[in-house]
C-alpha cells in the first residue's frame, strides 16, 4: 500500500528577522519611548539621546556655510571685473589668474561646508534612535541617563519579527544519502511535493495546528557533526511559537508505493543489531529471515527487504517457536504455535 514517509528531526525555532538596536553616536540617553515586550513598527522612535551638543555643531556648520556663500559672491564679482580689465591691460595676467583661483576656491569651500551641514544634521537625526524593523521588542538594557557609544558591543534592545518563524533542524548525511538513493531507484516518489510539508511536535507533546514548508537545505555537511541543516518556515501570527523553543519537526520525505508494512512486535534484533522475522512458509514451517527495516510508521515497520506481500509473519509467542518448527496457522488475532502441541 502507498505509505507517506516522514523523518522526525530535532530543531530550534528562530525569528524571521532579528535586529539589535544600537546607537550610531555617543551621548546620554534622555528617555526611552517604548514599552518593553510591545510591538513596534519600523521607523518608530525608541530612544532619545541628548542632542544639545549636536545641535550646537549643526549651528556652527550652518554659520560656516553662510560665510562661505558670502565669500563666493565676492570672489565671483572680483573675477568678473578682472576679466574686463585684462582686455585694456589694466591688470596683469597673474592677477586675473589669482582672482579666478580664489573664485574656484570659494565654490569648493561652499561645497565642503554644505557637506559639513549635512553631516551635522545626520548626527542630530541619530539622537533619535529608531526601530530598524517591525516586530516585538524585548527588554531595554539601558535606562535614561546611561552613556552610550557608537559601535558598542551591547545592544540597547533587540527586536524580533516572528509573525513567521524558521525552524532549523539537522539531518544526518547518512539519512540524506539513503533518501537520495531511494528516490533515484524509484522506491520513493516526491511528485506534487515541490515544497515538502513539515509539521511540528511541540515540547508539550501536541502537534502545532499550522503546517510549514521546507524552505532550503544547507549546501554542505557540518564536518563536526556529520549533519546537514534544513530550514522550514511556519506561520505564527498568534505568536504561539517563541524563538529558541525546542521542537521536533516531522518532514514529509515522499511516498513509497507498494510499501511492505510489518507489525513492530514481529520484528526482532539479533545480538549484532540486525533485524529478523519469523515467517511461516507454504509448508507451515517456521523460517527465520533477515529483513531490512527502514523506519517505523505508527505501530509498524516499513520493510524494504526480506519480506513480500502475503508473507505470514509470527507476531506473538515467538519465544516458543524455533526455525523449522511446523505450526498450525491460527486466526490473525491468535498466536501461531507448533503443530505438535495440537493447536
Amino acid at each position: 500500500e502507498p505509505v507517506t514517509l516522514t523523518a522526525e528531526l530535532p530543531g530550534r525555532i528562530t525569528a524571521l528577522e532579528t535586529s539589535e538596536v544600537r546607537p550610531q553616536i555617543n551621548g546620554i540617553i534622555r528617555r526611552r519611548l517604548f514599552t518593553e515586550g510591545s510591538m513596534v513598527r519600523a521607523g518608530q522612535v525608541l530612544y532619545e539621546i541628548d542632542d544639545s551638543a549636536y545641535r550646537a555643531a549643526l549651528g556652527t556648520a550652518r554659520g560656516n556655510l553662510a560665510r562661505a556663500q558670502a565669500s563666493i559672491d565676492s570672489t565671483r564679482l572680483q573675477a568678473e571685473r578682472y576679466r574686463s580689465l585684462i582686455g585694456i591691460n589694466a591688470i596683469s595676467r597673474q592677477e586675473l589668474d589669482n582672482a579666478e583661483a580664489a573664485a574656484r576656491q570659494a565654490r569648493a569651500d561652499v561645497a565642503a561646508q554644505r557637506s559639513s551641514v549635512q553631516a551635522a544634521q545626520v548626527n542630530v537625526d541619530f539622537t533619535r534612535i529608531r526601530a530598524p524593523i517591525s516586530g516585538r521588542i524585548g527588554r531595554s538594557l539601558y535606562t535614561a541617563g546611561a552613556l552610550v557609544q557608537a559601535g558598542q558591543p551591547d545592544p540597547l534592545a533587540t527586536i524580533l519579527r516572528s509573525d513567521q518563524v524558521y525552524v532549523d533542524v539537522t539531518q544526518s548525511a547518512a539519512q540524506i544519502l539513503n533518501l537520495k538513493e531511494a528516490l533515484a531507484a524509484g522506491g520513493i516518489s516526491q511528485e506534487g511535493q515541490a515544497n515538502l510539508r513539515v509539521t511540528l511536535l511541540l515540547p508539550n507533546g501536541k502537534i502545532y495546528p499550522h503546517e510549514g514548508r521546507l524552505q532550503f537545505s544547507e549546501v554542505a555537511v557540518d564536518p563536526q557533526t556529520g549533519s546537514v541543516t534544513l530550514r522550514a518556515i511556519f506561520p505564527n501570527r498568534d505568536g504561539f511559537l517563541l524563538p529558541g523553543m525546542y521542537v521536533l519537526a516531522q518532514v514529509v520525505e515522499g511516498v513509497r508505493q507498494n510499501a511492505i508494512l510489518a507489525p513492530q512486535q514481529g520484528i526482532t534484533r539479533d545480538p549484532r543489531g540486525r533485524a529478523t522475522a519469523l515467517v511461516v512458509n507454504a509448508q507451515n514451517k517456521v523460517e527465520q529471515r533477515k529483513v531490512t527495516a527502514d523506519r517505523p510508521v505508527g505501530d509498524k515497520w516499513v520493510i524494504t527487504g526480506g519480506l513480500k506481500a502475503g508473507d505470514r509473519l509470527i507476531v506473538e509467542g515467538m519465544m516458543g517457536v524455533q526455525p523449522g518448527t511446523v505450526v498450525t496457522v491460527a486466526a490473525p488475532t491468535q498466536v501461531a504455535v507448533p503443530a505438535s502441541k495440537g493447536r
